[in-house]
């Protein structure tokens, strides 16, 4: 996969792990979803872990895919979206 972004793989790597996630929900940003396939045949390899591909709108990190509950999603990942700080 050639993409010019530090997509951070490994850091997502690690949180699946660490949350045991067996499913995870992946959303891109427009600009990044034709990377997509690429990263959850990536993120797939490295966990065991299934990955969707959320391709509907994305407005920013508080914009969740409504539908990720419905299919079982254990964990989402956002790409592309500034850090959720905890206070």
């Amino acid at each position: 996969m050639e993409c010019d972004y530090n997509l951070e793989i490994e850091r997502a790597e690690k949180e699946i792990k660490k949350q045991k996630a067996k499913v995870v929900c992946l959303q891109f940003p427009d600009g990044l979803k034709q990377y997509a396939l690429d990263i959850a045949k990536e993120i797939e390899g490295r966990t065991g872990a299934k990955c969707l591909v959320w391709l509907g709108s994305c407005f920013g990190a508080c914009d969740l895919p409504p539908q990720s509950e419905i299919l079982g999603a254990d964990l989402i990942i956002q790409f592309g979206h500034s850090e959720w700080k905890k206070k």
